[in-house]
């Protein structure tokens, strides 16, 4: 197959694979309404990464020993599904912000022209803003191991690498393939985190927020034991 044949192929159908509705776009959707821009796009890097790690045993030849052999597959799918039903629990045990909390994020919308708003707006700005207890390394170990533990990816990845390889494929063409699907990917959950945190409607989310962190939450619950059932 020639190069550019094989390029527009992957990326037609991982576009496809990465639109579709699964574990990692809810937990991007979760993170994003949950705590912002930030999250989510880390979020959205945790989850590149772990494409890499399916990208480099797919083009080692261990996703079709791994989509082949039903011990292995098992053993992801109980790692994969109890990763989501753990990350599941934690959205729905999710509570609602505090009226100050609330205030603090339309805090951009104060009017300051006059005495009673510069007042309110100086004791807005005097408080300790939120901070987020994840750090950069945890959101991103989130999103890696969301990935990493999805067990249909040695099996999508057997469909789409047999599409397009041969025995005598260059190592530099593997290369730029694994290296644009993770471009695909990011590039995808990037515009899903931007369209999200649009501030006109991440205001809407703001005072039912915890309500779609808990219907998030029960999906991934539901996706996790979707996983686990099926592997028996």
């Amino acid at each position: 197959m020639e190069f550019w044949h094989g390029f527009l192929l992957i990326t037609s159908v991982h576009l496809l694979a990465a639109a579709s509705p699964g574990p990692d776009f809810v937990l991007v959707s979760q993170q994003t309404l949950a705590k912002g821009r930030r999250t989510g796009l880390i979020c959205s890097l945790g989850i590149t990464f772990g494409l890499a790690i399916h990208i480099i045993y797919s083009v080692l030849g261990l996703a079709t020993v791994i989509a082949h052999s039903q011990p292995l597959l098992t053993a992801i799918k109980w790692l994969g599904g109890s990763y989501l039903i753990y990350l599941g629990w934690q959205g729905i045990q999710a509570k609602p912000k505090k009226p100050l909390d609330l205030a603090d994020s339309e805090n951009v919308g104060i009017d300051t022209s006059n005495t009673k708003s510069t007042e309110q707006a100086q004791l807005l700005s005097t408080k300790k803003p939120s901070i987020n207890s994840d750090s950069t390394f945890a959101i991103l170990r989130r999103g890696f191991f969301c990935n990493v533990f999805n067990p249909k990816a040695p099996v999508y990845f057997v469909a789409i690498f047999t599409l397009v390889l041969s025995p005598d494929i260059p190592l530099w063409q593997l290369a730029i393939y694994g290296v644009w699907m993770m471009v695909l990917q990011m590039a995808w959950f990037s515009t899903v985190v931007m369209l999200l945190s649009i501030p006109a409607i991440h205001r809407r989310f703001q005072c039912f927020e915890h309500w779609i962190d808990r219907v998030l939450g029960t999906a991934m619950i539901v996706l996790g034991l979707n996983l686990i059932l099926r592997s028996r």
